[in-house]
Parts: C-alpha cells; structure tokens; sequence
C-alpha cells in the first residue's frame, strides 16, 4: 500500500522543495531541471577546455548567479545549478559537487579547493513507504573571503563565517563563526585569524 505523503498539501513537489519541506525526488518538473543542469555542467566543461573566457556565459546560464572575475575549473557537478550564487573574485578548483537543492551562497573573494563538497538536502530517517524517495533541503551560506581546503564537506543548513579557513578534508557540521580556522570531522575551531 502505497502512502500519499502529500495528501493536505496542494502544492507541487517543486513548491515543496523551494520551501526546504520534504518532496518526492522524482518529480517530472524536477528531473526536467536536473537534466537541463547537466547538460549545461557537460557543455561548461567542454567549452572550457578549448576557451574558459568562452565558456564563461554557460556557467552563467548555469548558475543563479555569478560575480565579476569568478574562475570555476570543471568539472562541476550541481543538481539544479540555478540555487547557486557565488560572489565576485571567487576561485573554485577542480570537482566541486555542489548540491543545491536548496540555495547555496558562496561570498566574495573566497577560495574553494578541489573536491569540495556543498551539500544541503537532507532525508528523512524514520522508516516508511517510498522514504527512499522523500528529500528536503537546508541553505548553506559561506561568508566573503573564505577558504575551503581540499575534500572538505559542508552538510546541510551550516554557515560559515567571514575571513575563516576550513582545514583539507574537514567536516563542516555546525556554523563556524567570522575570523577562525576550523579542521576535523567534525570541523571545530582551533585558532582564532
């Protein structure tokens, strides 16, 4: 037997989704979206290869929004693309995997290392029909002039501060507050900058 999660509630899984509440995954409209990321992530990347100034309109396209003089090596890997805002002056290396299910907003100026990974959806742990298909998503925010070192995950619903490095390979599971160095799984602050 089947369980209607959404029985009181009329509005779309996209609705749903935009609010942070939990959705069904496989919505046709949502699978349109994600689709159409990839294929703007798979032409961002191939463009990039013979021209990154050419290929910079495609992640425009891509991304909700882009500021002046951002650099994005691919490949990129999003869910939608278009709840991701990166400020002016950013560098992101290689095999970011943002999944921006909700919005993920990255600051001016910061520093993102290869294989990092944005993560805002979050799954429902209670047991259930189609629980495997139930998602809801928190926003991450990461301030201006901030650093994210190689491997390091940020998870769900965590802002990170102004001025403040993340460690290579930490994991980032509560806010970090402004001006601090933060490493470990999970991430906690050790110094102040």
């Amino acid at each position: 037997m089947s369980t209607d999660h959404f029985a009181q509630d009329s509005r779309t899984n996209l609705e749903r989704m935009a609010a942070g509440d939990l959705y069904i995954a496989d919505d046709p409209e949502i699978i349109r979206r994600y689709q159409r990321a990839v294929r703007l992530a798979a032409r961002y990347q191939a463009a990039y290869v013979e021209d990154p100034d050419a290929a910079r309109p495609i992640l425009a396209e891509l991304l909700g929004s882009l500021g002046e003089e951002v650099h994005v090596r691919p490949p990129l890997y999003v869910d939608y693309g278009s709840n991701i805002t990166i400020g002016a002056r950013t560098f992101v290396n290689y095999n970011l995997t943002a999944l921006d299910v909700a919005a993920i907003t990255i600051g001016e100026d910061c520093q993102i290392g290869p294989n990092v990974q944005l993560l805002t959806p979050t799954h429902p742990l209670e047991p259930g029909p189609r629980r495997d298909k139930l998602e809801a998503a928190r926003p991450i925010t990461i301030g201006n002039n901030v650093w994210l070192g190689g491997g390091a995950t940020v998870l769900p619903g965590v802002s990170i501060g102004d001025n403040s490095v993340i460690g290579a390979g930490a994991v980032v599971t509560k806010d970090v507050p402004a001006d601090v160095v933060a490493v470990g799984n999970p991430a906690r602050p050790v110094r102040t900058l």
